[in-house]
């Protein structure tokens, strides 16, 4: 007689009680084994990776795309990070997607840019445009979030460590912005952008609803300067890894010598009560995380988060035109 399979929750939500486990693992180069090594490592300090996933989940890989540039530049996820989940989550018998909604022309563009066409294709991992949008209560606002991220099992978030010349830093928490469809992201930016509390508030509440198994967060190349495109790449050679998304972001401004208080998705999430509150409430598992502090890590020159309503006028303007440029090249 076969004993039950325990369920698991559709998704592993951040706990706000006890310690919130944070796991530093080294990864000095993009090589796909050592890159591949310091993710198995990341989900086995963790608690395994039978902790986030079932054999048969529908699994979306959430990188950072948001402008179609080469990996040397650091604005998107690594490409040796997601070939390298998406081998991992295939291999334990889950059914692995890598998806996103960029800013800039579309996912199929970001994965070409970083050559990710080809190994994907020889490893049967889907790429999709999180598209399709679904009315949503967030925050008080009705936004429209991709239905094929919605209808995923699980979601692993796979953030590329940044600074934002909006919101100071891009860790954890904002990566899942991009799962608002298309150009209803810069009408956010007009909508909420006024009040920069309001503009966290929309990005927590986003990440809570759709509550990301795990996020492990590429800081092996990091980007510094005036993110989250025209920054300069910085070697830290790290990936920083928790269910717990806020205690992500407090290892990772220490990482880089940023205080928690300074970053508004921090600040929000303290006033809300959304994750830990304080260092003292994380504990860091893997390689001690002092070696790869950085000191004089640039921070970006901040601007207001607001678009004004011309410039989302124009950004939605210009992505009709390249639609239209892709559908003439197709035909």
């Amino acid at each position: 007689m076969s004993l039950p399979v325990p369920s698991l929750p559709r998704r592993s939500e951040a706990a706000n009680t006890g310690k919130a486990r944070v796991a530093v693992t080294r990864c000095s180069n993009y090589s796909p084994g050592e890159v591949r090594e310091a993710i198995e490592r990341q989900f086995s300090l963790l608690g395994g990776l039978e902790r986030f996933l079932r054999r048969g989940d529908s699994v979306l890989l959430k990188p950072n795309f948001i402008a179609p540039r080469g990996s040397s530049e650091a604005v998107q996820t690594d490409p040796a990070v997601i070939v390298a989940a998406a081998q991992i989550v295939k291999d334990f018998g889950a059914k692995p997607f890598v998806a996103d909604s960029p800013a800039w022309q579309n996912v199929f563009a970001c994965t070409k840019a970083l050559g990710l066409d080809e190994p994907l294709k020889k490893l049967g991992v889907p790429v999709k445009q999180l598209n399709k949008p679904k009315r949503c209560r967030i925050a008080g606002s009705s936004v429209g979030i991709s239905t094929v991220a919605l209808e995923a099992d699980r979601i692993i978030n796979l953030p590329k460590l940044k600074t934002h010349t909006q919101v100071g830093a891009t860790f954890a928490v904002k990566n899942m912005f991009g799962c608002v469809c298309g150009k209803e992201k810069p009408f956010w930016h007009f909508a909420r952008g006024s009040r920069c509390e309001d503009f966290c508030r929309l990005l927590i509440e986003i990440y809570r609803l759709l509550a990301p198994a795990v996020t492990i967060i590429d800081g092996v190349w990091a980007m510094e300067g005036d993110g989250p495109i025209r920054g300069r790449a910085r070697e830290l050679g790290v990936l920083i890894g928790s269910v717990e998304p806020i205690a992500c972001e407090m290892i990772c401004c220490e990482l880089v010598g940023f205080a928690p208080e300074d970053l508004p998705i921090i600040r929000t999430a303290r006033q809300t009560g959304f994750g830990c509150r304080d260092m003292s409430a994380i504990e860091v598992v893997g390689d001690g995380f002092a070696e790869f502090v950085c000191r004089d890590f640039e921070r970006a020159e901040q601007i207001p988060i607001q678009f004004t309503f011309g410039r989302v006028c124009k950004s939605v303007a210009k992505q009709v035109i390249l639609l239209a440029k892709s559908l003439i090249r197709k035909s």
